[in-house]
């Protein structure tokens, strides 16, 4: 019996040139997929982008958050609070 992923799955369609396609290709094993191979670069990609809301914590969220408003701004206050909350 064949074993069933919980992973959804989804197409999607992309221009990219063909020499890129090509070139790419050819870095690939035989048995290798390259759809594999490009979810695997993309998730690489959102796990190493510094600009990724997801690498942060919600401390550091926060405290980046809070630079955007003025000092004892009622933002600013909101923000402290919950800095203190989560610090506890």
């Amino acid at each position: 019996m064949k074993r069933r992923s919980k992973t959804k799955f989804t197409q999607i369609h992309v221009s990219i040139p063909v020499r890129l396609l090509e070139d790419f290709d050819e870095t690939l094993g035989f048995k290798e997929s390259r759809s594999k191979m490009i979810a695997s670069l993309m998730r690489g990609w959102l796990e190493s982008d510094p600009n990724n809301l997801y690498s942060y914590t919600p401390i550091e969220l926060l405290e980046q958050l809070q630079f955007r408003f003025n000092k004892d701004s009622p933002e600013d206050v909101l923000i402290q609070s919950l800095l203190q909350i989560l610090t506890k």
